[in-house]
Protein backbone atom coordinates (compact mmCIF):
# COMPACT_ATOMS: atom_id res chain seq x y z
CA UNK A 1 0.00 0.00 0.00
CA UNK A 2 1.41 3.42 -1.29
CA UNK A 3 0.38 6.81 0.80
CA UNK A 4 1.37 10.22 0.24
CA UNK A 5 0.68 13.45 2.54
CA UNK A 6 1.24 16.16 -0.20
CA UNK A 7 2.78 19.64 1.31
CA UNK A 8 3.10 22.80 -0.11
CA UNK A 9 7.17 21.26 -1.01
CA UNK A 10 7.39 17.69 -0.74
CA UNK A 11 5.56 14.63 -1.57
CA UNK A 12 5.57 12.60 2.26
CA UNK A 13 5.18 9.16 0.99
CA UNK A 14 5.28 5.56 3.12
CA UNK A 15 5.62 2.34 0.96
CA UNK A 16 4.70 -0.36 2.52
CA UNK A 17 6.70 0.71 5.78
CA UNK A 18 9.63 2.59 3.71
CA UNK A 19 9.39 6.72 4.24
CA UNK A 20 10.74 8.71 2.10
CA UNK A 21 9.95 12.44 0.36
CA UNK A 22 9.94 13.46 -2.91
CA UNK A 23 10.59 17.21 -4.33
CA UNK A 24 6.95 18.55 -5.43
CA UNK A 25 9.06 21.11 -7.96
CA UNK A 26 10.48 17.95 -9.68
CA UNK A 27 8.53 14.63 -9.11
CA UNK A 28 6.23 13.13 -11.74
CA UNK A 29 3.38 11.32 -9.51
CA UNK A 30 2.52 10.07 -12.96
CA UNK A 31 5.44 7.61 -12.66
CA UNK A 32 4.02 5.55 -10.13
CA UNK A 33 1.65 2.68 -11.43
CA UNK A 34 0.53 1.44 -8.80
CA UNK A 35 -2.75 2.76 -6.47
CA UNK A 36 -1.75 5.78 -4.18
CA UNK A 37 -4.04 6.79 -1.47
CA UNK A 38 -3.11 10.58 -0.78
CA UNK A 39 -4.20 13.76 1.17
CA UNK A 40 -2.99 17.43 0.02
CA UNK A 41 -2.87 20.95 0.87
CA UNK A 42 -1.45 21.85 -2.52
CA UNK A 43 -4.05 23.19 -4.48
CA UNK A 44 -2.07 23.25 -7.80
CA UNK A 45 -1.01 19.90 -7.27
CA UNK A 46 -4.48 18.22 -5.79
CA UNK A 47 -5.15 19.72 -9.43
CA UNK A 48 -2.95 17.44 -10.98
CA UNK A 49 -3.49 14.08 -8.96
CA UNK A 50 -7.17 14.51 -9.77
CA UNK A 51 -6.90 13.87 -12.91
CA UNK A 52 -4.90 10.45 -12.44
CA UNK A 53 -7.05 7.35 -11.80
CA UNK A 54 -4.58 5.60 -9.22
CA UNK A 55 -4.41 8.63 -7.18
CA UNK A 56 -7.25 7.92 -4.72
CA UNK A 57 -8.12 11.46 -2.71
CA UNK A 58 -8.84 9.79 0.94
CA UNK A 59 -10.27 13.66 1.19
CA UNK A 60 -13.50 11.95 -0.43
CA UNK A 61 -13.62 9.49 2.05
CA UNK A 62 -14.45 11.54 5.21
CA UNK A 63 -17.40 13.06 6.79
CA UNK A 64 -16.23 16.64 6.60
CA UNK A 65 -19.53 17.80 8.52
CA UNK A 66 -17.32 16.96 11.39
CA UNK A 67 -14.74 19.59 11.00
CA UNK A 68 -15.25 23.20 9.77
CA UNK A 69 -14.88 24.31 6.13
CA UNK A 70 -12.03 26.31 6.46
CA UNK A 71 -9.86 23.19 8.46
CA UNK A 72 -6.31 21.45 6.97
CA UNK A 73 -6.48 18.18 5.93
CA UNK A 74 -3.79 17.26 7.51
CA UNK A 75 -4.85 18.14 10.99
CA UNK A 76 -7.96 16.18 9.99
CA UNK A 77 -6.33 13.58 9.11
CA UNK A 78 -4.30 13.62 12.75
CA UNK A 79 -7.74 13.56 14.14
CA UNK A 80 -8.92 10.87 12.83
CA UNK A 81 -5.72 8.99 13.75
CA UNK A 82 -7.31 9.11 17.85
CA UNK A 83 -10.05 8.03 19.64
CA UNK A 84 -9.19 10.62 23.26
CA UNK A 85 -6.45 12.65 23.14
CA UNK A 86 -4.80 16.17 22.17
CA UNK A 87 -3.03 16.49 19.36
CA UNK A 88 0.01 18.79 18.87
CA UNK A 89 1.45 19.47 15.14
CA UNK A 90 4.59 21.53 15.73
CA UNK A 91 5.47 22.44 12.48
CA UNK A 92 5.80 25.57 10.74
CA UNK A 93 2.63 26.21 12.83
CA UNK A 94 1.42 24.62 15.54
CA UNK A 95 -1.71 23.42 15.74
CA UNK A 96 -3.68 21.75 18.74
CA UNK A 97 -6.95 19.71 18.41
CA UNK A 98 -8.98 18.44 20.92
CA UNK A 99 -10.66 14.61 19.54
CA UNK A 100 -12.86 13.33 22.82
CA UNK A 101 -14.70 9.39 22.03
CA UNK A 102 -13.81 10.21 18.17
CA UNK A 103 -15.23 13.57 17.93
CA UNK A 104 -13.17 16.47 17.26
CA UNK A 105 -13.99 19.07 20.06
CA UNK A 106 -11.75 22.19 18.44
CA UNK A 107 -8.59 23.40 18.73
CA UNK A 108 -6.12 26.47 18.11
CA UNK A 109 -3.25 27.80 16.44
CA UNK A 110 0.07 28.67 17.40
CA UNK A 111 2.83 30.52 15.63
CA UNK A 112 6.04 27.79 14.89
CA UNK A 113 8.91 27.58 16.73
CA UNK A 114 10.90 28.99 14.11
CA UNK A 115 8.36 32.08 13.32
CA UNK A 116 7.93 32.55 16.91
CA UNK A 117 12.08 33.20 17.23
CA UNK A 118 11.79 35.09 14.24
CA UNK A 119 9.16 37.69 15.90
CA UNK A 120 11.55 38.48 19.03
CA UNK A 121 14.66 38.74 17.00
CA UNK A 122 12.64 41.18 14.64
CA UNK A 123 11.94 43.22 17.73
CA UNK A 124 15.33 43.67 18.79
CA UNK A 125 18.27 42.01 18.36
CA UNK A 126 19.29 41.42 21.99
CA UNK A 127 16.16 38.98 21.95
CA UNK A 128 17.48 36.98 19.21
CA UNK A 129 17.71 33.84 20.64
CA UNK A 130 16.77 30.05 20.28
CA UNK A 131 14.17 28.49 22.74
CA UNK A 132 15.38 26.45 25.84
CA UNK A 133 13.16 24.10 25.95
CA UNK A 134 14.51 22.64 29.36
CA UNK A 135 13.86 25.71 31.24
CA UNK A 136 11.77 25.37 34.18
CA UNK A 137 8.75 27.05 33.91
CA UNK A 138 7.51 26.73 37.32
CA UNK A 139 10.31 29.52 38.39
CA UNK A 140 10.09 33.21 36.64
CA UNK A 141 13.01 33.59 34.14
CA UNK A 142 16.06 35.84 35.12
CA UNK A 143 17.82 35.36 31.67
CA UNK A 144 16.93 36.92 28.29
CA UNK A 145 16.46 33.13 26.92
CA UNK A 146 14.29 31.57 29.31
CA UNK A 147 12.13 35.09 29.54
CA UNK A 148 11.53 34.32 25.55
CA UNK A 149 10.85 31.38 26.41
CA UNK A 150 8.57 31.61 28.97
CA UNK A 151 6.50 33.89 27.25
CA UNK A 152 6.11 31.83 24.44
CA UNK A 153 5.51 28.22 25.75
CA UNK A 154 4.03 28.79 29.55
CA UNK A 155 0.55 29.92 27.93
CA UNK A 156 0.40 27.39 25.44
CA UNK A 157 1.60 24.51 28.36
CA UNK A 158 -1.11 25.73 30.40
CA UNK A 159 -3.73 25.63 28.05
CA UNK A 160 -2.67 21.89 27.09
CA UNK A 161 -2.42 20.65 30.58
CA UNK A 162 -6.20 22.04 31.36
CA UNK A 163 -7.60 19.67 29.38
CA UNK A 164 -6.63 16.85 31.23
CA UNK A 165 -5.70 14.81 28.69
CA UNK A 166 -3.42 12.31 26.76
CA UNK A 167 -1.12 14.35 24.64
CA UNK A 168 -0.19 13.42 21.06
CA UNK A 169 2.97 14.60 19.68
CA UNK A 170 3.71 15.17 15.98
CA UNK A 171 5.57 17.76 13.10
CA UNK A 172 9.13 18.01 13.19
CA UNK A 173 9.19 20.14 16.53
CA UNK A 174 7.88 17.06 18.40
CA UNK A 175 11.16 16.30 20.26
CA UNK A 176 11.29 19.79 21.46
CA UNK A 177 7.86 19.76 23.14
CA UNK A 178 8.23 16.42 24.45
CA UNK A 179 10.75 17.97 27.06
CA UNK A 180 7.93 20.42 28.24
CA UNK A 181 5.13 17.26 27.90
CA UNK A 182 7.09 15.08 29.36
CA UNK A 183 4.25 12.46 29.45
CA UNK A 184 3.25 13.21 25.58
CA UNK A 185 3.48 10.38 23.18
CA UNK A 186 5.48 11.22 20.08
CA UNK A 187 4.28 9.81 16.69
CA UNK A 188 6.18 11.29 13.79
CA UNK A 189 4.02 9.27 11.28
CA UNK A 190 0.58 10.06 12.46
CA UNK A 191 -1.03 11.44 9.77
CA UNK A 192 0.01 8.08 7.78
CA UNK A 193 -1.43 6.16 10.91
CA UNK A 194 -5.07 8.36 10.46
CA UNK A 195 -4.82 7.35 6.55
CA UNK A 196 -4.51 4.00 7.44
CA UNK A 197 -7.90 4.32 9.58
CA UNK A 198 -9.63 5.87 6.92
CA UNK A 199 -8.60 3.04 4.52
CA UNK A 200 -9.27 0.36 6.83
CA UNK A 201 -12.90 2.13 6.94
CA UNK A 202 -13.29 2.49 3.17
CA UNK A 203 -11.88 -0.65 2.85
CA UNK A 204 -12.40 -3.17 5.94
CA UNK A 205 -10.18 -6.65 5.45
Amino acid sequence: MILCDVGNSSFHFDNNGEIYTQSVETFNPSQILEDVYFICVNPHVIGLLNGLCNWINLADFIDMSKYYETMGIDRIIACEAVDNAIVIDAGSAITVDIVKNGCFEGGFIYPGVKAMQETYANISSRLDYSFNFECDLDIMPKNSQDAITYGFVRTFYTEVMSHGMPIVLTGGDALKFKKIFKEAKVDKELIFSGMKKIIQKVQPC
